[in-house]
């Protein structure tokens, strides 16, 4: 992409992910992702309704008064997006290609972290990992993950969650709160969420097109995926093909949201076709109240 459309493509989707950070999700994220505990601040002295587990004993005895400790919220963060940048991203059949909606989720994410005054890094992978751009803070540093988003090309199609999740764990020293993106139609990667999830803040975010879920009746149609490259002709008027299309997809749906549900990790859903406002703040808002 050009310098000029792509400086114009961060800038459109600046001013969109910014609006959107501050009137809807400030508040909302700050309370959904906690910072690592807390810390103590300063001493003052005892009120009513104070917890009496806070008082300070050795400076209640000192100055023949009781005295509290105070603490306060260590809130920084670090900020992990894993995204999923394999050939599956560029699906899509109605409104928006997966990596579009991937790209302005994400940014909406990266300017809520800054406003926050948190770390963001990223990790791109497909079947192996792409690129990792460590944590930091700043608006300079929010805007190169943009551009990354808008204009990266990965290497390869294929995907393995295995290789982001391992990749993660190791980079990763610290706990951080991770959000993982991707259509997750890869299998086999249960045992490695758990590991990441016990050590990190685990949340998955998985990227749907409707097409995806229902066969429509379009007679004779070319399949093609887009990570193999492999090619099928399917008869989309057969009533039962549509019919096993969409058994196969229920199962599938079974077996993610349990995997997800086993490793304790949240996820939310969010569609091609539709506004990823409401799962977003949901999710917020369901993360905000435990």
């Amino acid at each position: 992409m050009e310098t000029k459309e792509l400086l114009k493509k961060v800038r459109k989707l600046e001013i969109k992910s910014r609006g959107l950070s501050a009137q809807l999700f400030s508040g909302q994220y700050h309370s959904a992702f906690k910072g690592r505990g807390m810390s103590f601040s300063e001493v003052r002295e005892y009120q009513a309704g104070d917890d009496v587990r806070t008082i300070d004993w050795n400076v209640s005895a000192r100055l023949n008064h009781p005295y509290v400790k105070v603490y306060e919220e260590e809130r920084e963060l670090t900020i992990m997006l894993v995204v999923d940048v394999s050939g599956s991203k560029d699906f899509g059949t109605q409104v928006q290609f997966k990596m579009d909606l991937v790209t302005e989720v994400c940014a909406v994410l990266a300017f809520s972290a800054m406003q926050n005054n948190d770390k963001i890094g990223v990790i791109f992978f497909s079947d192996k990992i792409e690129k990792y751009i460590p944590p930091k803070k700043g608006k300079s540093h929010t805007l190169r993950i943009i551009r990354e988003l808008i204009d990266f090309t990965p290497e390869n199609k294929a995907t393995d969650i295995n290789e982001a999740l391992r990749f993660l764990t190791n980079i990763a020293k610290k706990r951080c709160t991770a959000f993982l993106l991707s259509d997750f139609m890869a299998s086999g990667y249960e045992a490695v969420l758990k590991i990441a999830a016990k050590k990190h803040d685990l949340v998955a975010l998985r990227v749907l097109d409707p097409r995806e879920e229902t066969l429509p009746d379009a007679g004779l149609v070319r399949f093609k995926d887009a990570e193999t490259g492999k090619s099928i002709w399917v008869d989309t008027s057969d009533r039962n093909v549509r019919k096993q299309y969409e058994v196969h997809y229920k199962k599938q749906e079974e077996i993610i949201n349990s995997t997800f549900a086993r490793a304790g990790v949240d996820m939310t859903v969010l569609h091609t076709n539709r506004s990823y406002i409401q799962p977003l703040s949901n999710l917020f808002k369901r993360r905000g109240t435990r």
